[in-house]
């Protein structure tokens, strides 16, 4: 696919520089035939218009144009474009190029996801990625270029903060994954460094699928054989929400759960993943709201117990949940209400009796690590504070495999397991 792309690279590209694309990434749309390209520029542009195709740009989408000006003293102002693209060759490496109709980029290109729910699927997984000390940055560029991944999975904070000079840093941040997210699908969900001028920089920049202007940050889309949820953790932490947009966001969670539980749904996805910012166990020392017996993520609402993530997760069989926020990795061993649910003592993945955590938030920034506590909490089975990022690769309907990237240790696998479900469901 590079190869050909490094080809089309020297076909003749217009620019302008009053309004030059950048920053361009792709996220999922609804299915495998749609695919959603998101770009600014830094001048006024309209007509949002990507060509695309297989062979040839023979393809013409157009789509929305939105003004977005940061809510520093600068008030700095770009132009935010969507273009969903359809009708797209299940499994085909597309080329593309966005612009206004008369200018636009460099030429890009993807593959799309394969149709149906029989293939396997590939992602990465971080949080924590911020502009300064991006460690794991290059090494995942380096993964890109080998074609190792159908989608990247950035849980929460990005740049450190997006906001940061007037909303210049995200600027230089979504250049930087620029490489990567313009080959590759890049999925993501909000994390605390999001929180400023109420979001506006994360709900601005990126699109997700369902929720295409990012009001309520959070959604669920299917990838193969996995149905993937993106939940907003920041809704407990940020009292200006106040306290209907974490009970609209469990109704829909509870009722986004309900459909994937369906017999008919389940067997087309059987793997239920999702992925939150900030995560419901951790033995780190920081006393974040994942160190208390407590956790607001975990148990909702402290006495009362009401909104709690935990138990509408272990009701529906969610298999696996991906967290950040702590600046180190942590695999949990199988666990619901601090209580371990092994498989068994021998093959502890295989058949657990409760959704497995894993906390991957070492990708990089300038806050450095989260150091963890001296004493080891009887859930924690594996814990290291190496920069590095998680690839998950899901082979089939029964097995998925997870391993933890060292970058520290120059790519080293430094920890791996194989979870097996040879039936998916409620856990008893």
């Amino acid at each position: 696919m590079y190869q050909y792309l490094a080809i089309l690279m020297f076909i003749g590209v217009a620019y302008s520089g009053e309004a030059v694309p950048e920053q361009v990434h792709l996220s999922y749309g609804r299915d495998s035939t749609q695919m959603y390209v998101t770009w600014s520029t830094m001048n006024v542009t309209q007509n949002a218009t990507c060509l695309y195709g297989v062979n040839s740009l023979s393809q013409r989408a157009r789509g929305t144009t939105t003004k977005f000006v940061d809510g520093g003293p600068e008030q700095h102002t770009q132009y935010i474009h969507r273009v969903l693209l359809s009708n797209l060759q299940p499994g085909k490496n597309h080329m593309y190029q966005c612009g206004n109709g008369k200018t636009f980029s460099k030429l890009f290109a993807f593959k799309a996801l394969p149709s149906g729910t029989d293939i396997g699927v590939r992602m990465a997984l971080f949080g924590d990625m911020g502009s300064t000390n991006a460690q794991s940055l290059p090494r995942l560029l380096k993964d890109i270029q080998n074609n190792m991944y159908d989608a990247i999975l950035h849980v929460g904070d990005f740049a450190y903060d997006m906001d940061s000079d007037n909303g210049k840093n995200g600027d230089a941040f979504m250049r930087a994954i620029e490489p990567i997210a313009s080959t590759v699908p890049y999925m993501t969900c909000p994390g605390n460094h999001e929180n400023k001028y109420n979001f506006s920089n994360y709900k601005n920049r990126f699109t997700m699928p369902g929720d295409e202007e990012g009001k309520e940050m959070y959604y669920s889309f299917n990838m193969g054989p996995v149905h993937i949820i993106s939940i907003n953790t920041e809704y407990f932490f940020f009292v200006n929400y106040g306290i209907l947009q974490p009970v609209h966001m469990y109704e829909w969670l509870e009722k986004d759960l309900q459909e994937a539980s369906k017999p008919e749904n389940r067997a087309k996805q059987p793997w239920i993943i999702t992925m939150g910012h900030r995560p419901m166990y951790c033995s780190n020392n920081d006393h974040d709201d994942c160190t208390h017996h407590e956790s607001l993520i975990r148990i909702g609402i402290p006495f009362i117990h009401v909104l709690g993530m935990e138990k509408v997760m272990f009701k529906y069989g969610v298999d696996l949940m991906f967290w950040a926020h702590e600046h180190s990795y942590e695999r949990l061993w199988p666990v619901y209400n601090r209580q371990v649910f092994n498989g068994s003592l021998t093959a502890p993945y295989t058949n657990p009796k409760a959704p497995v955590h894993v906390i991957t938030g070492s990708a990089g920034c300038s806050e450095d690590h989260d150091p963890f506590r001296n004493n080891t909490a009887s859930w924690s089975a594996f814990r290291s504070t190496d920069y590095g990022y998680t690839r998950m690769n899901v082979f089939n309907a029964t097995h998925l495999y997870v391993e933890q990237v060292s970058d520290d240790k120059d790519g080293k696998i430094i920890d791996s397991f194989m979870l097996i479900k040879d039936k998916h469901g409620p856990y008893a």
